[in-house]
């Protein structure tokens, strides 16, 4: 894996002038970050972004020394002449990033290719940003799975060998804060930690988003994902509701359609509001969620039922709020099956003293780890159609 993050603040200072209209947007930063087969560029704004039209791709031009290139336009966005000399990526897939002002009311955001084989491009919230996957081989030789775009074969119609888990929160991000202080990110690092090693001493390969106390986005937790060629993603978190009474574990996957009511725990994991969430069930739709959405279902009706049944008797009855259909942002940024752990409540005492308690934590670690075996096992059955 290879990974070269750029961050390009904009001026302290918006570029002004009298050409400049009243009421745009700027950029604040491009990133991007570059893997085996798929480079990510992030363009974050101070402001939703508006999307002109399909993203364009054209053909080298060798007169005017123009590389293949794909473009995006967004609408209410200002830079000027701040990327004019544009961002240089050379990593074998991309040559460069541009950006410029399209129109007085627009900007064109412009990806030179090196080599291009699929393209996936969404907007996010909270921050905004415009997200682009360049998928693609960085030579001449395909890599293994390529011709199938940026979607492997599903998991489950190959052995299943690398796991990427993902402790929700972090750094500036703590999470929900629950009675006593306690902290989901320190919960899910926690789980995390207790549950690696128990999944490679059962034959996977695992891969943490973070292994400390560090802030990641949406959209990097995905991308180090895919650049791990990761078979399962399973993402972990702690629960919070308003009533202090409400306990239980749930496990969600995605899907192109979801409960009314589950919109809620969603925003608060995507760091949305609410009303924002359907907005993302368009960018779904644009996905190929099918592809692996019964294989993801599968491996959270084993999350919950191991869970729920498999705990030790001192922690018994375990409440079971099922496991569910949700839009998460760090869901449909992952192009494996993935779920995620709703390890809890912390707005409830008795579950908030258990989930700062360490063997507590080993013990869900314990019921997690023997899902993922139970899910390897079952896993073709799931992919051909044959298990319900």
């Amino acid at each position: 894996m290879r990974v070269r993050p750029l961050l390009l603040l904009a001026a302290a200072v918006p570029l002004l002038g009298a050409d400049r209209p009243s009421g745009l947007g700027d950029v604040v930063a491009v990133r991007f970050w570059s893997y085996a087969d798929y480079t990510r560029v992030v363009v974050e704004l101070d402001r939703p972004a508006h999307v002109s039209g399909d993203a364009q791709r054209l053909p080298a031009d060798a007169a005017a020394s123009r590389p293949e290139r794909l473009f995006v336009d967004l609408t209410g966005v200002w830079v000027g002449h701040r990327y004019d000399a544009g961002i240089p990526v050379q990593d074998g897939l991309l040559q460069g990033i541009r950006i410029g002002q399209n129109r007085r009311d627009a900007i064109r955001v412009v990806v030179d290719l090196q080599r291009y084989q699929k393209h996936r491009i969404v907007t996010l919230s909270h921050p905004d940003r415009l997200v682009i996957d360049v998928y693609g081989p960085r030579s001449e030789e395909p890599p293994p799975g390529a011709g199938g775009g940026p979607m492997r074969l599903p998991s489950g119609l190959r052995a299943i060998q690398t796991v990427v888990l993902d402790p929700g929160h972090g750094g500036r991000d703590p999470g929900a804060i629950g009675v006593g202080g306690v902290r989901e990110k320190d919960v899910t690092l926690a789980l995390g930690r207790a549950l690696a090693p128990r999944l490679e001493t059962r034959g996977f390969k695992v891969v943490l988003t973070r292994d400390d106390d560090r802030e990641l986005g949406l959209e990097e937790r995905s991308a180090l994902a895919e650049a791990a060629r990761g078979d399962l993603f399973v993402s972990l978190h702690a629960n919070a509701a308003p009533r202090r009474s409400v306990h239980g574990i749930e496990t969600y996957y995605l899907d192109e359609n979801h409960e009314r009511h589950n919109l809620t725990v969603a925003a608060r994991e995507n760091g949305v509001p609410e009303g924002d969430v359907n907005a993302l069930q368009r960018e779904v739709a644009k996905l190929r969620v099918s592809e692996v959405s019964p294989l993801s279902r599968r491996l959270a009706e084993l999350i919950q039922q191991k869970i729920v049944s498999g705990m030790p008797g001192l922690y018994q009855p375990m409440a079971d709020l099922g496991a569910k259909k949700g839009p998460f942002y760090v869901l449909f940024l992952s192009s494996m099956p993935a779920v995620l752990v709703e390890s809890g409540f912390l707005s409830n005492s008795t579950e908030a003293s258990r989930l700062a308690n360490p063997r507590y934590i080993d013990a869900l670690a314990d019921q997690i780890a023997d899902a993922v075996v139970a899910y390897r096992g079952d896993g073709e059955k799931v992919a051909l159609g044959v298990a319900q």
